[in-house]
């Protein structure tokens, strides 16, 4: 017997964990750099090494909740792990927004150890949502819309972090920056907590065919690494990401220090945010045209004309920054549609080559490469700017400022050509996959 599908009111509270999920996330990769430094006072590269280190462990937590979650069914299923595990995820966040409770090194101790609570609990319940996201329904059509449904709360999700988190955490502690950096998380973390119960209370998992038995790990390692495909795209996304994520984390530094408006930097990441949601239906437009892996080329194109123009000329005016910023975003949609179009693609050429279908593999393993790459490009932020002589909360030289910009715009024109490079090994051009899929079939 088929069983019945969901409704769209069922599929539809199910993808709205996501705006839950991101207000923790974006909240991590917008503030928390500049909180460390700003607020904290932390040096910029003991601030960058514990984003760095966290941000790794978190791609180790990822990969490990992923192969947990194959092979290993909580008790009560999937979506009261979720519901419980709002809880000490929201707890986990607000600790990575705790300020040191001593001076000095052991005080930078606690935000580090904070900050990894925070990521550990993100991806042990990010992860097991994630893998709801297959078995909330088995038509193809209701996965899409649950997709479409998840960016959108992500993108809502994203502004208001971008927007409420000074105001809001200020009505609720005061205005001191580091009181409200932790009153807004304060917020979020219950907010964040009663969405998840509600989604998971609520959850029903459809009857899905064919779950095959986990592949051990090393052999998915070993045909992971056998995976051309696989190999180049994510490859890619290392560089792709570490020029993204130094691009977007500039964004606060260089609305204060260079453009003398704070509030405008808070204002450009929730344009950017809207940005995202308008540039995906274009840049799924221009995929049938041009096929998929050919919109990494344009996209990349694109993005490194506007950073060699950033190079060349300085930016004086926040409207015309802001203005930049949107438009970068919508090149760098098109390259993270692109890596997710491509990334299920890899499956299939995997089990060509190999004869092993490894999905948990893939999706483990992209999540924690994308979280080492954060983790460098917060490094190489930290190394940068210590250099140019970067100090938080004065004003900074002419010639800081100087280095500062060229880091920003220089470091990412590099990574982004690196990333081109990559994908054009990748072999998986217009029609591949589908040649693919027929010989697996025939």
């Amino acid at each position: 017997m088929t069983p019945a599908r969901p409704s769209r009111a069922r599929l539809t509270l199910f993808a709205f964990g996501d705006f839950a999920f991101n207000l923790y996330w974006q909240s991590a990769m917008l503030f928390l750099l500049f909180y460390y430094t700003d607020a904290l006072g932390l040096p910029v590269t003991a601030a960058a090494a514990i984003f760095m280190a966290a941000s790794v462990w978190d791609g180790i937590a990822n990969f490990a909740a992923g192969l947990l979650a194959d092979r290993r069914e909580p008790k009560g299923g999937l979506g009261r792990l979720v519901a419980i595990g709002g809880v000490p995820l929201g707890l986990g966040f607000v600790l990575a927004y705790l300020p040191p409770v001593v001076p000095g090194w052991w005080g930078m101790v606690g935000v580090f150890a904070g900050h990894i609570a925070f990521r550990t609990a993100y991806a042990f319940i990010n992860l097991p949502y994630l893998a709801m996201s297959a078995r909330v329904s088995a038509d193809s059509n209701d996965r899409a819309y649950v997709a479409g449904v998840r960016m959108l709360s992500g993108t809502l999700a994203a502004v208001v972090v971008a927007l409420g988190t000074v105001p809001l955490g200020g009505l609720l502690l005061g205005t001191k920056a580091a009181d409200a950096y932790l009153g807004a998380a304060l917020l979020f973390a219950v907010a964040g907590a009663a969405i998840l119960a509600w989604v998971g209370l609520t959850y029903r998992e459809a009857d899905v065919p064919d779950r095959r038995a986990p592949v051990p790990v090393w052999t998915a390692l070993k045909a992971l690494a056998a995976n051309r495909a696989f190999v180049t795209l994510n490859l890619a996304m290392v560089a792709m990401i570490v020029a993204v994520t130094i691009l977007n984390k500039s964004v606060l530094y260089y609305f204060k220090y260079f453009l003398g408006d704070e509030g405008g930097g808070q204002l450009a990441l929730a344009s950017m945010s809207v940005v995202s949601a308008v540039s995906v239906p274009l840049w799924m437009l221009f995929q049938r045209s041009l096929g998929t892996r050919a919109l990494w080329f344009l996209a990349a194109a694109l993005a490194m004309i506007g950073l060699a123009l950033f190079a060349l000329f300085d930016i004086h005016r926040a409207g015309v920054m802001q203005a930049y910023l949107m438009a970068m975003q919508a090149m760098i949609v098109g390259l993270n549609f692109v890596f997710w179009a491509m990334l299920p693609n890899t499956i299939e050429y995997g089990e060509q080559r190999t004869g092993l279908r490894v999905e948990g593999a893939v999706f483990g393993m992209a999540a924690l490469l994308q979280r080492v790459a954060i983790g460098i490009a917060t490094a190489i932020i930290g190394i940068g700017f210590e250099r140019a002589g970067y100090v938080a909360n004065v004003d900074q030289s002419a010639a800081t400022l100087t280095a500062m910009r060229l880091t920003i715009a220089l470091v990412p024109l590099g990574f982004l050509a690196l990333s081109c490079l990559l994908m054009a090994l990748n072999p998986l051009g217009r029609g591949e996959h589908a040649r693919i899929v027929k010989d697996l079939r025939g």
